[in-house]
């Protein structure tokens, strides 16, 4: 395989220089190895600013749309290697990575490592010019002439410069460095408090890597913050889970031990929506930025439009967060997950689409009102604060103090001719006791949501799962997931670390529709087990695979799983007319036979 040193030889902000950084990050054995190999990269002299932006923006697990599709990219590979189709595609299902099987297939002549070789001018090639000019110029071209340029470009570089390129032909780097991690490693490193820089991060992953966004990211002065205060998100504060068993008697009886009184803790339902950020400038032009950092406003026009009609500035610029949800005018409430799903990927959606689907933001917390920061503030200042702005705005018809606003199961629109709510503020949740608040948790189904959520009132508004307190300060009380035995008909190599493993699995229950029964697939799945069970499986399904189909084995059904899931929805994709909402693996069940796998009338009876 083709190697060259990691040598201060290689022009900085290189191909070159990014492979060997790459390679130092995903070798480097500590925290302090990993700060060393990026602070050596990014401090070098000669390094322009442009190429640092795109190799953090990179590092940080952002994705370039992808330059070339996947039969394109193994076309180039059979041409490079001679190689036949069904042996480059079982050669992907062992390695599990298609940009790592093309840079093991092509490297067929190995050099001395450490040997020094003439560089090419594509290795030599800075991040920059490489993304901005030479892959941007292969969107659009002919099938036979981007297999042309890759196979050019595989000949003049090296095994790890391969990969790399590789990797961001087919839509991003992974390294196992996650973004906080990262954002610890630029915090130490620059002398940064770590929570400024993240929120810094989140302004600079927000648009095109750039000179000024580097400078911006990594300035040891304080940037001015006006553009970002209104055209960019903050770091999500996330909830810890509260995973709680039993009766209500029991729940209640932990959550006094675990959180103290009931008193100190706002609720509101887990509604079941997308999570979201709504950010609106002085002009009240709005922009909805999604919990992935991705600007999503052109999806939900109606949100934007409620904005445009202001005719006042008060309290501009704003920042909330909430989550978006389908609204069911006709009885003041949400409508369940699936009826957002028809709403999610549309770029442009219909008048049609938005009239049959409306959406809302309900909002959860204030972030900024009037271009002040309001997240160290208690939360009880900020929710008071809200409900004051919607009442100002015309959202609400009413608000009041924090703990009494939205008494109701619902705050009243502003408009009672029928339209649905644009904005509004999620409705408390009201108990006296931990006991009475466990009853209603167990109902959130009816509202529908998934459980509650519970906020310390006088907690500030954190960054990811930030636990300030022994108690710490939000909590999601999600209810116990629906269950069914189910069984496994389909199974599919995984990826990655689990590549050559088959973990990827496919469920099917009996349909007892039809006489008799017969198995109908109805959901996939490959979180939940364990590494041991895992090759456990494996080996079940080698000794029973019955047909392939493209990467998928169907397998003698022999075993059955039990599958947790939080709803049941319509769905035309599986035989059984049924999906379901995030399924993952709670066990195995060798003490059932197929026979005693579920029905699918069990399943019918669990949709909202």
């Amino acid at each position: 395989m083709r190697s060259r040193p990691m040598s201060k030889a290689l022009p900085p902000g290189s191909l070159a220089d990014f492979a060997a950084l790459f390679r130092r990050l995903d070798w480097a054995q500590t925290v302090r190895d990993r700060q060393q190999a990026l602070l050596g990269f990014l401090q070098r002299g000669g390094l322009l600013e442009r190429d640092a932006a795109w190799a953090l923006w990179l590092l940080a697990g952002e994705r370039l749309k992808r330059t070339v599709p996947p039969g394109i990219f193994r076309k180039a590979i059979e041409e490079s290697t001679g190689l036949a189709p069904w042996l480059v595609e079982e050669s992907y299902q062992s390695v599990g990575d298609l940009a790592e099987t093309a840079s093991l297939l092509v490297c067929t002549q190995p050099t001395a490592l450490g040997s020094l070789e003439p560089m090419s001018a594509l290795a030599s090639r800075g991040l920059a010019d490489l993304i901005e000019q030479d892959l941007s110029a292969l969107k659009g071209l002919p099938a036979e002439e981007i297999v042309s340029w890759m196979k050019a470009a595989w000949q003049q570089l090296s095994a790890a410069e391969i990969f790399c390129l590789n990797k961001m032909l087919t839509g991003g780097l992974r390294l196992g460095l996650s973004r906080q991690g990262l954002v610890g490693l630029l915090a130490n490193g620059f002398n940064l408090a770590k929570p400024r820089l993240a929120e810094r991060m989140l302004f600079f992953l927000s648009q095109p890597p750039s000179a000024q966004t580097y400078r911006r990211l990594v300035s040891a002065l304080e940037p001015v913050d006006s553009e970002h205060a209104l055209h960019g998100p903050v770091p999500f504060f996330l909830a810890q889970s509260l995973a709680l068993e039993g009766s209500a008697e029991k729940q209640a009886y932990d959550c006094e031990k675990r959180l103290g009184p009931v008193s100190h803790w706002a609720a509101e339902w887990k509604w079941d929506g997308i999570r979201a950020q709504l950010v609106v400038d002085a002009q009240g032009q709005a922009q909805v930025w999604s919990r992935g950092e991705e600007l999503i406003t052109d999806q939900f026009p109606e949100i934007t439009q409620a904005f445009s009609a202001l005719t006042f500035v008060q309290g501009l610029p704003l920042k909330l967060d909430g989550e978006i949800l389908v609204w069911d005018v006709s009885q003041s409430r949400p409508r369940g997950f699936a009826e957002l799903q028809k709403r999610l990927g549309r770029r442009k959606p219909s008048k049609a689409i938005q009239a049959s689907h409306p959406v809302v933001f309900m909002a959860y917390d204030l972030l900024a009102l009037a271009g002040q920061d309001y997240r160290d503030r208690p939360f009880s200042e900020r929710r008071e604060a809200l409900c004051a702005w919607l009442k100002t705005a015309g959202f609400i018809q009413a608000a009041s103090a924090a703990k009494d606003a939205s008494k109701a199961r619902h705050t009243k629109t502003a408009n009672q001719a029928g339209n649905p709510l644009r904005l509004n503020i999620s409705p408390l949740v009201e108990a006296t006791t931990w006991r009475q608040l466990a009853v209603l948790q167990s109902q959130a189904r009816d509202q529908p949501a998934e459980g509650l959520m519970l906020k310390r009132w006088d907690a500030a508004y954190g960054q990811g799962r930030t636990k300030q307190s022994p108690q710490g300060e939000l909590w999601k009380w999600k209810l116990a997931p629906l269950t069914v035995d189910a069984v496994l008909i389909y199974a599919q190599r995984g990826h990655g670390r689990r590549a050559g493993l088959y973990t990827d699995y496919g469920f099917a229950v009996w349909d007892d529709r039809q006489v008799p029964a017969v198995l109908v697939p109805f959901a996939k799945a490959y979180s939940g087990l364990t590494d041991e069970e895992l090759k456990k499986v494996d080996q079940v399904v080698r000794k029973t695979i019955e047909d392939k189909f493209g990467p998928v084995r169907q397998v003698r059904p022999s075993l059955v799983m039990e599958l947790g899931f939080e709803a049941v929805m319509r769905s035309a994709r599986h035989k059984s007319g049924l999906s379901v909402r995030f399924p993952r693996i709670l066990r195995l069940r060798p003490d059932k036979t197929i026979e005693q796998a579920d029905r699918l009338s069990s399943l019918q009876a669990m949709m909202s």
